[in-house]
Protein backbone atom coordinates (compact mmCIF):
# COMPACT_ATOMS: atom_id res chain seq x y z
CA UNK A 1 0.00 0.00 0.00
CA UNK A 2 2.97 2.29 0.48
CA UNK A 3 3.62 2.07 -3.27
CA UNK A 4 0.39 3.93 -4.10
CA UNK A 5 0.60 6.64 -1.44
CA UNK A 6 -0.16 10.21 -2.49
CA UNK A 7 3.29 11.44 -1.46
CA UNK A 8 5.06 8.81 -3.54
CA UNK A 9 2.83 9.56 -6.53
CA UNK A 10 3.57 13.29 -6.33
CA UNK A 11 7.29 12.63 -5.94
CA UNK A 12 7.34 10.36 -8.97
CA UNK A 13 5.34 12.87 -11.03
CA UNK A 14 7.95 15.49 -10.16
CA UNK A 15 10.68 12.97 -11.03
CA UNK A 16 9.11 12.36 -14.43
CA UNK A 17 8.92 16.09 -15.11
CA UNK A 18 12.50 16.53 -13.92
CA UNK A 19 13.77 13.72 -16.15
CA UNK A 20 11.87 15.17 -19.09
CA UNK A 21 13.46 18.57 -18.50
CA UNK A 22 16.93 16.98 -18.31
CA UNK A 23 16.31 15.20 -21.63
CA UNK A 24 15.08 18.46 -23.19
CA UNK A 25 18.06 20.37 -21.77
CA UNK A 26 20.64 17.96 -23.20
CA UNK A 27 18.80 17.87 -26.52
CA UNK A 28 19.07 21.66 -26.75
CA UNK A 29 22.79 21.82 -25.93
CA UNK A 30 24.85 22.65 -29.02
CA UNK A 31 27.38 19.86 -28.53
CA UNK A 32 27.91 19.31 -32.23
CA UNK A 33 27.20 22.00 -34.79
CA UNK A 34 28.03 19.89 -37.85
CA UNK A 35 25.14 18.19 -39.65
CA UNK A 36 24.98 14.44 -39.00
CA UNK A 37 23.91 11.53 -41.18
CA UNK A 38 22.13 9.87 -38.26
CA UNK A 39 19.57 10.88 -35.66
CA UNK A 40 19.66 10.03 -31.96
CA UNK A 41 16.69 8.33 -30.26
CA UNK A 42 13.85 10.43 -28.97
CA UNK A 43 14.33 9.63 -25.30
CA UNK A 44 11.38 11.82 -24.32
CA UNK A 45 8.97 9.57 -26.23
CA UNK A 46 10.60 6.41 -24.88
CA UNK A 47 10.46 7.77 -21.33
CA UNK A 48 6.82 8.79 -21.69
CA UNK A 49 5.82 5.38 -23.01
CA UNK A 50 7.82 3.41 -20.45
CA UNK A 51 6.38 5.33 -17.52
CA UNK A 52 2.85 5.42 -18.98
CA UNK A 53 2.83 1.65 -19.41
CA UNK A 54 4.37 0.83 -16.06
CA UNK A 55 2.77 3.41 -13.79
CA UNK A 56 0.08 5.51 -15.47
CA UNK A 57 -0.57 7.30 -12.17
CA UNK A 58 2.94 8.80 -12.38
CA UNK A 59 2.26 10.34 -15.80
CA UNK A 60 -1.14 12.06 -15.84
CA UNK A 61 -2.35 13.15 -19.24
CA UNK A 62 -2.13 16.87 -18.39
CA UNK A 63 1.51 16.60 -17.30
CA UNK A 64 2.43 14.59 -20.40
CA UNK A 65 0.63 17.05 -22.66
CA UNK A 66 2.35 20.07 -21.13
CA UNK A 67 5.81 18.48 -21.34
CA UNK A 68 5.36 17.34 -24.93
CA UNK A 69 3.93 20.73 -25.94
CA UNK A 70 6.89 22.48 -24.28
CA UNK A 71 9.22 20.16 -26.21
CA UNK A 72 7.44 21.10 -29.45
CA UNK A 73 8.01 24.79 -28.76
CA UNK A 74 11.64 24.39 -27.65
CA UNK A 75 12.60 22.02 -30.48
CA UNK A 76 11.01 24.34 -33.06
CA UNK A 77 8.49 21.74 -34.22
CA UNK A 78 4.95 22.57 -35.30
CA UNK A 79 3.23 23.01 -31.92
CA UNK A 80 0.88 20.27 -30.89
CA UNK A 81 1.25 17.76 -33.70
CA UNK A 82 3.82 15.41 -32.18
CA UNK A 83 2.55 16.21 -28.69
CA UNK A 84 -0.95 15.05 -29.63
CA UNK A 85 0.35 11.91 -31.31
CA UNK A 86 2.51 10.96 -28.32
CA UNK A 87 -0.32 11.56 -25.85
CA UNK A 88 -2.69 9.49 -27.99
CA UNK A 89 -0.05 6.76 -28.33
CA UNK A 90 0.53 6.63 -24.57
CA UNK A 91 -3.21 6.55 -23.89
CA UNK A 92 -3.64 3.76 -26.44
CA UNK A 93 -0.89 1.72 -24.78
CA UNK A 94 -2.42 2.32 -21.34
CA UNK A 95 -5.84 1.18 -22.53
CA UNK A 96 -4.35 -2.06 -23.86
CA UNK A 97 -2.55 -2.85 -20.59
CA UNK A 98 -4.28 -5.24 -18.23
CA UNK A 99 -2.64 -5.48 -14.80
CA UNK A 100 -4.43 -8.74 -14.07
CA UNK A 101 -2.66 -10.46 -16.98
CA UNK A 102 1.12 -10.21 -16.92
CA UNK A 103 2.54 -9.75 -20.41
CA UNK A 104 6.09 -10.47 -21.41
CA UNK A 105 8.53 -7.69 -22.12
CA UNK A 106 8.80 -8.82 -25.74
CA UNK A 107 5.08 -8.22 -26.26
CA UNK A 108 5.34 -4.83 -24.54
CA UNK A 109 8.33 -3.86 -26.66
CA UNK A 110 6.57 -4.93 -29.86
CA UNK A 111 3.47 -2.90 -29.02
CA UNK A 112 5.61 0.14 -28.15
CA UNK A 113 7.54 -0.30 -31.42
CA UNK A 114 4.31 -0.37 -33.41
CA UNK A 115 3.03 2.75 -31.67
CA UNK A 116 6.33 4.59 -32.23
CA UNK A 117 6.22 3.60 -35.92
CA UNK A 118 2.63 4.82 -36.17
CA UNK A 119 3.54 8.11 -34.47
CA UNK A 120 6.46 8.64 -36.86
CA UNK A 121 4.43 7.88 -39.99
CA UNK A 122 1.38 9.89 -38.88
CA UNK A 123 3.58 12.85 -37.94
CA UNK A 124 5.25 12.81 -41.38
CA UNK A 125 1.87 12.44 -43.11
CA UNK A 126 0.28 15.33 -41.21
CA UNK A 127 3.28 17.59 -41.76
CA UNK A 128 3.38 16.77 -45.47
CA UNK A 129 -0.35 17.39 -45.71
CA UNK A 130 0.24 20.96 -44.54
CA UNK A 131 3.47 21.34 -46.57
CA UNK A 132 5.67 21.77 -43.50
CA UNK A 133 9.41 21.35 -44.13
CA UNK A 134 10.69 18.08 -42.69
CA UNK A 135 13.90 16.19 -42.17
CA UNK A 136 14.66 13.56 -44.81
CA UNK A 137 12.72 10.32 -44.47
CA UNK A 138 15.93 8.39 -43.78
CA UNK A 139 16.64 10.51 -40.69
CA UNK A 140 13.10 10.04 -39.41
CA UNK A 141 13.38 6.28 -39.87
CA UNK A 142 16.79 6.19 -38.14
CA UNK A 143 15.36 8.17 -35.21
CA UNK A 144 12.36 5.83 -35.04
CA UNK A 145 14.57 2.72 -35.02
CA UNK A 146 16.95 4.28 -32.48
CA UNK A 147 14.01 5.10 -30.20
CA UNK A 148 12.68 1.55 -30.48
CA UNK A 149 16.14 0.14 -29.71
CA UNK A 150 16.60 2.57 -26.78
CA UNK A 151 13.26 1.63 -25.19
CA UNK A 152 14.63 -1.37 -23.20
CA UNK A 153 17.46 0.80 -21.86
CA UNK A 154 14.94 3.43 -20.72
CA UNK A 155 12.83 0.72 -19.06
CA UNK A 156 15.89 -0.74 -17.35
CA UNK A 157 16.94 2.71 -16.12
CA UNK A 158 13.40 3.54 -14.92
CA UNK A 159 12.87 0.22 -13.21
CA UNK A 160 16.36 -0.36 -11.84
CA UNK A 161 17.31 3.11 -10.63
CA UNK A 162 13.98 4.84 -10.07
CA UNK A 163 11.77 1.92 -9.06
CA UNK A 164 9.11 2.46 -11.75
CA UNK A 165 7.66 -1.03 -11.84
CA UNK A 166 4.43 -2.33 -13.28
CA UNK A 167 1.40 -2.17 -11.05
CA UNK A 168 0.60 -5.38 -9.25
CA UNK A 169 -3.03 -6.56 -9.44
CA UNK A 170 -3.53 -5.53 -5.80
CA UNK A 171 -2.17 -2.02 -6.44
CA UNK A 172 -4.33 -1.69 -9.52
CA UNK A 173 -7.38 -2.68 -7.49
CA UNK A 174 -6.53 -0.14 -4.78
CA UNK A 175 -6.03 2.60 -7.39
CA UNK A 176 -9.28 1.63 -9.12
CA UNK A 177 -11.12 1.96 -5.82
CA UNK A 178 -9.55 5.38 -5.16
CA UNK A 179 -10.13 6.75 -8.68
Amino acid sequence: MAEVSAGRTLTMRASFAGLAFVVIFFHLLPLDTVARNWAPPDLLIALAMAWSLRRPDYVPILLLTLIMLLADFLFDRPPGVLALLVVLGCEFLQSRTQPQHETTFAVEWLSVALVIAAITLLNRFILSLFAVAQAPLSLSLIEMLATIIAYPVVVLFSQGLLGVRKLSPAEAEIMGARG
